[in-house]
């Protein structure tokens, strides 16, 4: 089967066509598949691509995906060689040869860096690393950017955890040319910030004037929702999108980040399940998948390793 006939299919039954055909069959399709490294430590399965990010995008096809998250750089070292303009060739070769669209890649940042930090050596390292990234993601036309908001690590408070955030994204902002700053919601482990809705909206607006915008480009930062709230039934999924909405208001969310989740509501700590397996259950991501406000942004997995087409199956089933 031709890569442009099967990119036709439904992102569904391409699902279902890829979880049964063996990987030899994938191989004379001539679709890459991209080698990746699973960073277990971070609890997460997010890749780090290895052999070009350009990659990520076959791979992406290769498994049926509509959006997908990639890491820009190696996200462990601060150091970084420079990218080189036969990458960038590259990934747009791959963006015209699969179709496939801008609006649907998250890159997420280094898990390195702190925005909010108090240490004014390590805010110096982070937001040059940003930076960094953003400016790579702008050259390979990447809209959005997907950050963690940092922690306190106990040495300043909540509230000026948040107000550095917010310089830390007007510099990124003011030293770029479009790129949007996404930042994602955290389950509350240990001093980070960012797992409240009222600390989102302390990083976008100052709280004790909802006039007065602490991010002075509010054009460019946007909201990632991880699962991490209470989704398991439509009435409290319902009640935290109205709770969303107005603290810090749909507008900003460009993203949302699926996963189930070993731990109970409201534990502070972050351990991602299989789809259905986890607290959240089935019910919950029903709610998700059927929200006609959710429609264009990049839905994102971030399951534990394994079978990721079998986890779009669940998904689409629901």
């Amino acid at each position: 089967m031709k890569l442009s006939v099967f990119q036709d299919l439904p992102s569904a039954l391409r699902c279902l066509l890829l979880a049964r055909i063996a990987r030899r069959t994938l191989v004379r399709m001539s679709v890459p598949l991209v080698r990746v490294l699973h960073f277990l430590n971070q609890r997460k399965a997010e890749l780090y691509i290895l052999g070009g990010v350009e990659q990520a995008i076959y791979n992406a096809c290769a498994e049926g995906n509509r959006s997908f998250a990639l890491f820009v750089r190696n996200q462990r070292r601060w150091d970084q060689k420079p990218m080189l303009e036969k990458t960038v060739t590259k990934w747009y070769t791959a963006l015209e040869v699969t179709g496939f669209p801008l609006s649907q890649i998250l890159p997420h940042g280094s898990y390195l860096m702190n925005p909010g930090t108090a240490d004014p050596e390590k805010l110096e390292k982070t937001r040059e690393a940003m930076l960094d990234e953003c400016k790579r993601c702008e050259r390979l036309g990447i809209y959005y950017y997907n950050f963690h908001p940092g922690s306190t690590t106990g040495l300043c408070t909540t509230e000026e955890c948040c107000k550095t955030v917010a310089e830390t994204i007007d510099y990124i902002v003011e030293s770029t040319e479009f790129i949007t700053l996404v930042i994602e919601t955290m389950a509350g482990q240990g001093n980070t910030i960012g797992s409240t809705f009222e600390e989102i909206r302390d990083i976008i607006l100052n709280a004790r004037d909802e006039d007065l915008f602490q991010v002075k480009n509010k054009n460019r930062v946007g909201v990632c929702i991880d699962t991490c709230y209470d989704i398991r039934t439509q009435e409290t999924y319902n009640e935290t999108m109205k709770k969303f909405d107005s603290i810090i208001g749909m507008k900003y969310l460009k993203a949302f980040h699926l996963n189930d989740s070993k731990g109970a509501l409201g534990c502070r700590v972050d351990r991602h399940e299989k789809i259905g397996r986890g607290k959240i259950g089935k019910k919950g991501f029903k709610c998700i998948m059927e929200d006609e406000r959710l429609d264009g942004i990049p839905l994102i997995l971030e399951t534990p390793e394994g079978d990721y087409p079998q986890e779009m199956i669940t998904l689409y089933s629901l």
